[in-house]
């Protein structure tokens, strides 16, 4: 099937997919096309220092009597002046040094005021340079996030449509077995994972006055297809005798169970630290830890906005190296003030245990394996630090009995330096449960041990275990 469609693609290429990728390609030109415009710029241009200069002599020179020296003649000296304290303002402040303060004096009658118009005027272009770098730093922002959204777009329609296929026999089989169950199929749709698994949509009712059990209805098709099915994630628990579309989806393999352990900065009920567990699309578990900046309330409210912004975007099908970029852009972009916030997210497929690590600024990942403790360290700034972030993933392979043990930074500055790392894999070690949340509470009552009579600031950890069906 895939070579037929890899064979003479303009023959056998999806419409819809030529048309999306024509879209895709329109938002990747628009996306160039911001990118090229105005660049940042730190220091005046020579036409702004111009505009200065004029709108300084006009107000103070106007009625002096050495105007016509000092703007005919001497006009070189009184700019050069003037841009000498344009430099030692930029640098340095509005206090300026004894000895231009001295020569401005010697040079100019008028100095005190030609001193407080060129202040004025330096401080008016510099706000709207301040607003011009502001915009471009919007503006690439919404550019990264068009061609992040153009990527998405491609990848996600190729995928889709390199994973439908057609099986006939298997359609007329599903179609009269479920007959003779008193199902009525109205269409089929076959779909072949990136992993290899099986999903089939049917369109379907049950006959007049009946119901079906959808548990019974994946595990019946199941059968069929030769494979291990179930209901798809979220699916409506019964089919009525009206049509309607669901999933079935091959069983995963592994499941997960998570626990949590968290302490407030100075014992506080309320953490700048939040936590997100979430079944995904694709048969895969996503677990993440933020970290807001501070603490508290404030820090509460930033770090919950972000794990909600990425659980929106992880259950839309966004990769989650793009959802991490466009959460970037969204605290970079629009704000006067600057706020970020650390992010660690775990994405573990539950058909095979890789496992997918993308840490933005986050502390450091321990993942507990039967005889050792492997660390996962990142060297990337916190999302909302910069208008685009180095961030790439880190893959791992989790076994059976495996735990991915997620913390805060907190946890570690407790810890004395340079032994951090040491004795978490300590105190992981040391933990003989197999009980997520009672791991967390050990490792979490260990670190308590040094950080005396209240912790300085927010601590959480999150342990993800990992086990065969």
């Amino acid at each position: 099937m895939q070579e037929l469609k890899e064979w003479g693609a303009q023959i056998f290429t999806n419409p819809y997919v030529i048309q999306v990728d024509k879209f895709a390609g329109s938002l990747k030109k628009l996306s160039d096309t911001f990118s090229k415009l105005e660049d940042y710029r730190a220091t005046f241009t020579n036409e702004e220092n111009d505009d200065i200069f004029e709108r300084v002599t006009q107000k103070v020179c106007r009625e002096c009597e050495n105007r016509e020296k000092c703007l005919g003649e001497r006009r070189q000296q009184t700019y050069h002046m003037m841009r000498e304290i344009l430099c030692a303002v930029q640098d340095y402040g509005a206090e300026l040094n004894v000895e231009l303060k001295r020569r401005l004096m010697k040079q100019c009658l008028l100095a005190p005021r030609f001193l407080r118009e060129t202040l004025e005027n330096y401080e008016n272009v510099r706000q709207k340079l301040i607003w011009n770098n502001k915009m471009v730093q919007n503006r690439e922002g919404f550019a990264a996030q068009l061609n992040d959204l153009a990527k998405t777009l491609c990848y996600t329609t190729h995928e889709l449509d390199a994973g439908i296929f057609e099986d006939e026999h298997l359609k007329k089989k599903i179609r009269n077995q479920l007959k003779k169950s008193g199902i009525k199929i109205l269409s089929s749709v076959f779909y072949m994972t990136a992993q290899g698994k099986y999903e089939i949509h049917l369109t379907l009712k049950a006959s007049k006055g009946h119901i079906v059990a959808m548990k019974e209805l994946a595990s019946e098709v199941g059968k069929m297809a030769g494979r291990i099915m179930v209901p798809g994630r979220g699916e409506r628990p019964i089919i009525g005798d009206e049509y309607c579309t669901v999933a079935c989806v091959e069983g995963a393999r592994f499941h997960t169970i998570q626990g949590v352990a968290k302490i407030g900065k100075g014992s506080e009920k309320i953490s700048g630290d939040t936590f997100l567990t979430s079944d995904l699309p694709g048969g895969r578990k996503g677990v993440a830890l933020s970290d807001g900046m501070g603490s508290g309330e404030r820090a509460f409210r930033e770090s919950t906005m972000v794990v909600e912004m990425l659980e929106e975007l992880l259950n839309a099908g966004f990769p989650v190296k793009t959802a991490v970029q466009i959460m970037n852009t969204a605290l970079v972009t629009g704000r006067e003030e600057v706020m970020f916030s650390t992010i660690d997210v775990a994405i573990i497929d539950l058909y095979d245990a890789s496992c997918e690590i993308v840490k933005a600024g986050a502390a450091t990942t321990y993942i507990k394996r039967k005889d050792e403790v492997e660390e996962v360290h990142s060297i990337s700034l916190p999302i909302g630090a910069l208008a685009r972030l180095d961030i790439e993933p880190e893959r791992r392979q989790l076994e059976d009995g495996d735990f991915l043990v997620m913390v805060t930074d907190g946890v570690l500055d407790t810890l004395p330096t340079g032994k951090q790392d040491s004795l978490m894999e300590e105190f992981i070690c040391q933990v003989e449960s197999q009980n997520p949340g009672e791991m967390a509470h050990h490792i979490l009552n260990r670190v308590m041990e040094y950080a005396g009579a209240a912790p300085l600031d927010d601590m959480t950890i999150l342990v993800t275990g990992i086990w065969k069906l």
